[in-house]
């Protein structure tokens, strides 16, 4: 798979928490991410777009809000990124995702 995401899955304190998952580029170049979650209430991602150089790592920090105890997920889409985009945004918002990575959250 052209992005891996350590640790694959992730568990966190339904009272609140922040857990760090780090994203591989294994693509020969530059991509562009982007990160959904299927609960916007509870969760707060930090960075929700970005690049990725090939070969590189990037880390995206998952904030927890105090909430009910549920499973959720994130989906993080990528694409080759632009030739000389400087803004990840606006980079991806013209683009059809070439793929993406589903990472299973759980809070308990």
């Amino acid at each position: 798979m052209p992005l891996a995401v350590e640790p694959a899955a992730g568990t966190v304190a339904a009272a609140g928490g922040v857990i760090t998952h780090t994203i591989t580029n294994s693509e020969a170049g530059k991509v562009v991410f982007k990160v959904k979650s299927s609960n916007n209430n509870e969760y707060r991602l930090k960075p929700v777009f970005g690049f990725i150089d090939a070969g590189a790592t990037a880390q995206v920090e998952i904030t927890r809000l105090a909430g009910p105890p549920k499973d959720d997920k994130l989906v993080i889409q990528f694409a080759p990124a632009p030739e000389g985009a400087a803004d990840p945004q606006e980079a991806f918002k013209g683009l059809t995702p070439a793929g993406d990575v589903t990472v299973p959250i759980k809070a308990e």
